[in-house]
């Protein structure tokens, strides 16, 4: 595996090839990003990741300078699962001036949910994922659908820019216990790790409801606040969507079929956990 510092080295590395697939990641690396590397490996004739962590992501009060940063790990991981080339950029080789510049996702689709609980944060992927591409130019990009809402947001931004990627989601990956993987379940103590499969347990059980024929969503996503609340969470929200606009569904969606998304946000202990469940 090449690992390269430089956008200059990078655009040198690639220009030979037709079809990179390209994973972004913010590095401390688990098996959900390593499954991406996998799945774009049979898509593209070299398979590229990055591992930068977006300072512009991060609100004030968030955990930017103490993410967890382990380069030499994660060149060990992405190596042996095949991954071809490592864009790893300084954030003085990515921002070598002030990013003044900046991707505005439509507000109808990007203040709500994660948006409305961390402002602005969607306007920092959009824009490093915006750059992160037109440093690869990949022809395949794959992002992990735990980040429903940031997948769908990229998904159209790369349509509307008319970029000449190819958007692919990868699964969400879990836990045996059924935790979706994520770098943050690193911060949970090890009873906050026992209780953490609440999560994905209170949606299977909006999802199940809704399945049984439960057409009261707002008593729904209330009981389901009530119950993690009631467990020590804080939760932000447990809520019912439409797949295609995350906006509440109407009756008639509730009957289509595979039209709905239940979706998660809540904090335990320090940790602030998100999954979702297509139905």
């Amino acid at each position: 595996m090449k690992i390269i510092h430089t956008i200059a080295e990078l655009r040198e590395t690639l220009h030979k090839f037709k079809r990179p697939a390209f994973v972004p990641t913010m590095g401390n690396l688990h098996e959900g990003h390593l499954a991406l590397i996998a799945q774009a490996k049979g898509l593209g004739d070299v398979t590229v990741a990055s591992i930068f962590v977006n300072r512009l992501q991060f609100l004030p009060h968030e955990d930017f300078d103490t993410y967890p940063r382990t380069l030499e790990l994660d060149c060990g991981k992405l190596k042996a699962a095949g991954c071809d080339v490592l864009f790893a950029p300084s954030e003085k080789e990515l921002y070598p001036e002030p990013q003044t510049f900046k991707v505005h996702p439509p507000a109808e689709l990007a203040d709500i949910l994660e948006g409305h609980f961390r402002p602005g944060f969607f306007v920092g992927v959009c824009t490093v994922v915006m750059k992160l591409l037109t440093c690869v130019q990949p022809r395949v990009a794959l992002f992990g659908q735990k980040d429903y809402q940031q997948l769908m947001i990229l998904r159209r931004m790369v349509k509307q820019f008319a970029l000449p990627i190819e958007v692919v989601a990868g699964a969400t990956q879990r836990a045996q216990d059924g935790l979706a993987l994520s770098s943050r379940n690193g911060y949970l103590s090890t009873p906050e790790r026992t209780e953490a499969v609440q999560l994905s347990l209170a949606l299977n059980t909006m999802a199940a409801a809704l399945k049984a024929g439960t057409r009261d969503i707002a008593a729904l996503e209330q009981q389901a606040m009530d119950s993690l609340t009631g467990r020590g969470w804080k939760p932000d929200y447990l809520t019912v969507r439409r797949r295609f606009d995350l906006q509440p569904p109407g009756p008639d969606d509730l009957t289509a079929a595979n039209a709905l998304v239940v979706l998660a946000a809540a904090k335990l202990g320090t940790t602030r956990l998100i999954d979702n469940l297509e139905i």
